[in-house]
């Protein structure tokens, strides 16, 4: 096995289940981070809906890498026990996806609050989540997105440190470090890099926070990758392109440039 398995968004691709695969065969990706098909989010299907997923998937020769969830995507202002009872569904979707990693959130902090004075309650959502994921065979992915509490890679390690659980990692993407100006390497790998289980490939600029092409921002991915190949790592990379659908052939002609993009990069990494 190669250190890093290709894996990718393939709602950015077209929210059609069919297609999403055709491109992702048409670009050797074998692997799919699930989050939504036909524009709804993959954990709001009942079960035998995602079960027929997987299997036209399956048959096609594709794995899910990781159930993309929204969960931890919400205002820590809202109620929790909806969201705990949402997370609880998300742990039937990843079963049924035959996939033990979910990729989370730790709740939107309000614009102009200190993330210090919401530290104690995402840790305490966090804390029930292990509990209720206890024993399910998943790894929960802490994202670091723009805006929530673990937006920062101190505030993102302060979250993993404290949780100090063995199901608790990280997913690194560089290009929400870039948008909350945040430097990724080697500040944000060094600090949280015992942690990273997953990779999202994106990348972006810091004068105006756009996502751009792999290799081509500020996201200094072929330096995160390198030393992580140097490291011992060995996981899912995921593509997720955000770029506009522009160019002839929109969602898919754009996937396989992105594809293309982060391929350049790992035939320049020596890998073990």
């Amino acid at each position: 096995m190669t250190q890093f398995t290709l894996s990718a968004f393939g709602d950015e691709i077209s929210p059609n289940l069919d297609e999403q695969i055709r491109v992702l065969l048409a670009n050797d990706v074998h692997y799919l981070e699930f989050r939504s098909w036909e524009g709804q989010v993959i954990i709001d299907y009942p079960i035998p809906q995602v079960k027929e997923a997987f299997k036209k998937l399956s048959d096609a020769g594709i794995g899910v890498s990781a159930l993309g969830s929204p969960i931890g995507k919400i205002p820590i202002t809202e109620a929790f026990d909806p969201h705990l009872e949402r997370f609880q569904k998300t742990l039937e979707v990843a079963h049924a996806l035959q996939t033990s990693y979910i990729r989370m959130f730790s709740f939107y902090i309000p614009t102009g609050d200190d993330p210090a004075r919401w530290r104690d309650e995402v840790i305490k959502r966090w804390q029930s989540f292990i509990e209720t994921s206890k024993g399910a065979g998943v790894t929960l992915l802490h994202e670091n997105e723009s805006g929530i509490y673990g937006d920062t890679a101190e505030r993102g390690l302060d979250l993993l440190d404290t949780l100090h659980c063995e199901y608790v990692k990280a997913t690194f993407d560089p290009a929400n470090f870039v948008q909350c100006n945040v430097e990724t390497y080697p500040h944000a790998y060094n600090l949280l890099r015992k942690h990273i289980a997953y990779l999202h490939i994106k990348d972006a600029r810091y004068r105006d926070h756009v996502v751009v092409l792999a290799g081509q921002g500020d996201g200094k991915l072929p330096d995160i990758l390198g030393d992580l190949a140097k490291t011992g790592f060995s996981g899912f990379a995921s593509i997720e392109p955000h770029l506009n659908q522009s160019l002839p052939g929109g969602g898919p002609e754009l996937f396989g440039v992105a594809a293309e993009a982060l391929k350049m990069i790992l035939k320049g990494i020596p890998l073990s």
